[in-house]
């Protein structure tokens, strides 16, 4: 149903059931994503790969500290259904700095605190920590 979503809990179900990477179908959306999760050392890696009948597939590593996920939750913030956008002035630490919140805004999909720093606001993807 939801794309985003399934992507987002592939992840957090592959790190806590204790596997190294995962794989999810491959679109631009999650591309960028995942490089968002990759530079703020959420997942280890990230690579398109492709499968022998001309599907793409993202391969995702996920990152572990001392044999625990890094990803310990997901909440998605808009759904299909609803839709919700933050200003610059709205967006506010998640789980008192510990996370942090995704948004698609015009600069393309940013953390909350670039976003912030480059003063857009946009639609709350989701919080992860």
């Amino acid at each position: 149903m939801d794309p985003i979503s399934n992507m987002l809990i592939t992840i957090k179900n592959g790190g806590h059931a204790g596997k190294e990477t995962v794989m999810t179908p491959y679109s631009n959306i999650k591309a960028e994503i995942a490089r968002v999760l990759f530079d703020t050392g959420y997942i280890k890696s990230y690579a398109k790969k492709d499968r022998s009948n001309g599907a793409h597939q993202l391969e995702i590593g996920i990152e572990t500290k001392e044999g625990t996920p890094r990803i310990s939750n997901v909440q998605r913030v808009s759904k299909p259904s609803r839709r919700i956008y933050f200003g610059a002035k709205d967006i506010h630490p998640v789980k008192y700095g510990h996370g942090m919140i995704v948004l698609s805004t015009p600069k393309g999909i940013l953390t909350g605190d670039e976003a912030k720093s480059e003063h857009v606001g946009g639609e709350a993807l989701f919080k992860i920590w």
